[in-house]
């Protein structure tokens, strides 16, 4: 299964650099909720909302960005939960991502994502 996770993970680094929301929709699962507090204050969004973040901006593939995105860990914690942390690029900010993935349904789908970023 860890192959299945790393491919999940490596999709989602792919749609973050190409603004890609067919794949987005692939990776996540449709009930995804994604939350921040950075500069403290909490952002809450459903999968839908951060669709529509996704498709009103240039992806960083569009705008010649360098790829800088890196896959830190994957651990499975069980046969139906795993996390997974992740640094990108949207620049000028630097993000870090914490997945947690379920496997339901035959595969292995994003169910949350927690981020925090930095102005670089």
């Amino acid at each position: 299964m860890k192959t299945d996770l790393t491919t999940v993970v490596q999709s989602y680094l792919d749609a973050l650099f190409h603004g890609d929301v067919a794949l987005f929709r692939k990776v996540f699962h449709p009930e995804a909720r994604l939350f921040s507090a950075t500069g403290g204050a909490l952002v809450a969004l459903d999968l839908e909302q951060y669709m529509e973040i996704v498709k009103g901006r240039p992806s960083p593939a569009a705008r010649k960005d360098e790829r800088r995105d890196e896959i830190v860990s994957i651990v499975q914690a069980s046969a139906t939960t795993a996390h997974a942390r992740l640094k990108n690029a949207y620049l000028p900010k630097r993000f870090t991502d914490d997945l947690t993935l379920i496997h339901i349904d035959g595969a292995w789908r994003i169910i949350a994502k927690v981020w925090h970023f930095d102005i670089v």
